[in-house]
Parts: structure tokens; C-alpha cells; sequence
């Protein structure tokens, strides 16, 4: 099967979407990605307006101790061990500017994984290196039938195969989204979904 092209419909409606972190520069794309493991967009997108408002670039970060963040982030899971990431990360980058757009760069700073590294670099604007996952893009690849693998790096490894790299971008928000909107853990509205016709799970429950 031709997965990059029934694919297509998918990265046409969700492709050039921004991450719903709501951030707007990349400082705070990179502070709001760190705050965002095991936690939800939502929350992040919460606390951001007054933590920024107190630190609003990479300079005043770099100039505090860790725990002058608790306040502002004890909603998010782990909030000590990420502000001691978020300071580090500061006092390493001395701006907005020195914000590196590779994935070996940016998984040597504390907190940043190859899925963040991903996520930082498609709306920084940097050229795709790997399809980003989380949750919703693990969920979806299996259940479409696109590979059955259920690590990240697996699952990730299979869609790169199957895509162009100048799609890679696309895809990884693109099935995040599906996720997010109707390919649900439970009651999935797959009557709704542009990938019924080819999907696995959809196609074995009709």
C-alpha cells in the first residue's frame, strides 16, 4: 500500500498546523515544551501568560535559582526537576537566538528528548530530521495499520520509511491531531475520519 499518498488528505487538513502549545517565540516554545512531559498542553498553556510575564526571555532564566520557579509551575508534573532543566537550558543558550535547530544539539540540553527536540525544530522552522511522537501519534500508527510496533523510535522509524522527508513535518502533527480530534482511545469517530477507507481498525470493526 501506498501510504504516503492515502496520507496526503491527512497532512492537506492538519499539516501546517502550529502545536497547541501557545507559545510565541521560541524561547517560550522551548520552556513550554520541556513543561509540557507528562503533562497536559492545556495546563502549560495556563500558567505560560504569568511565568513569562516574570521571565520573559532566556536571560532572566539564567539568572535565578531553580526554585524561583516553583511558583509558577508546581501545576506541572516533576515542576522541580524541570525547573532545574529550564536554568540549565538558559544558562547554556545566552538567547533566544542560540536556540540550535538539530536534534544533537538540542537533546544535549537537559530535558529535551529526540520527541521535544522534533517538536522544537518543525515550528522553529529548521528542516525536518524525524517524525515527532507522542501519545496520539502512537495510538494512531498501529491502529491504522501503517506498522504494529509500539515504541517510539520503532513507530518513528516505520513512518520515515514510508514518508519523504519533506513531508515529515506534516505527518508527525497530522496524526497527533487525528488523534487529538477523532482517532480517540475509546469511541473513535472513525465515520468522520479521511483514512476509514484504508484504516486497519476501522476496516476490522465495520
Amino acid at each position: 500500500m501506498d501510504w504516503n499518498l492515502h496520507l496526503q488528505p491527512l497532512f492537506k487538513k492538519y499539516g501546517n498546523r502550529q502545536h497547541p502549545l501557545e507559545y510565541k517565540n521560541n524561547y517560550q516554545l522551548v520552556v513550554m515544551i520541556v513543561l509540557s512531559a507528562q503533562t497536559t498542553d492545556a495546563m502549560v498553556n495556563r500558567l505560560a501568560a504569568e511565568l513569562f510575564r516574570i521571565f520573559p526571555d532566556m536571560k532572566s532564566l539564567a539568572s535565578i535559582k531553580p526554585e524561583k520557579l516553583y511558583p509558577y509551575i508546581k501545576s506541572v508534573r516533576g515542576f522541580r526537576k524541570k525547573a532545574e532543566w529550564l536554568v540549565k537550558i538558559a544558562q547554556a543558550l545566552a538567547d533566544c537566538e542560540d536556540i540550535p535547530l538539530s536534534i544533537e544539539e538540542l537533546t544535549k540540553l537537559p530535558g529535551i528528548g529526540r520527541k521535544s527536540a522534533n517538536v522544537i525544530i518543525r515550528e522553529a522552522g529548521g528542516s525536518p530530521q524525524g517524525i515527532f511522537m507522542d501519545l496520539h501519534v502512537l495510538r494512531v500508527v498501529p491502529r491504522i495499520g501503517i506498522t504494529q510496533e509500539l515504541k517510539p523510535e520503532k513507530v518513528e522509524k516505520a513512518l520515515m520509511e514510508i514518508i519523504p522527508k519533506d513531508h515529515w513535518h506534516a505527518a508527525g502533527m497530522s496524526l497527533s491531531y487525528l488523534g487529538r480530534e477523532l482517532c480517540r482511545p475509546s469511541d473513535p469517530e472513525c465515520s468522520s475520519c479521511l483514512l476509514k477507507e484504508i484504516c486497519r481498525y476501522n476496516l476490522h470493526n465495520f
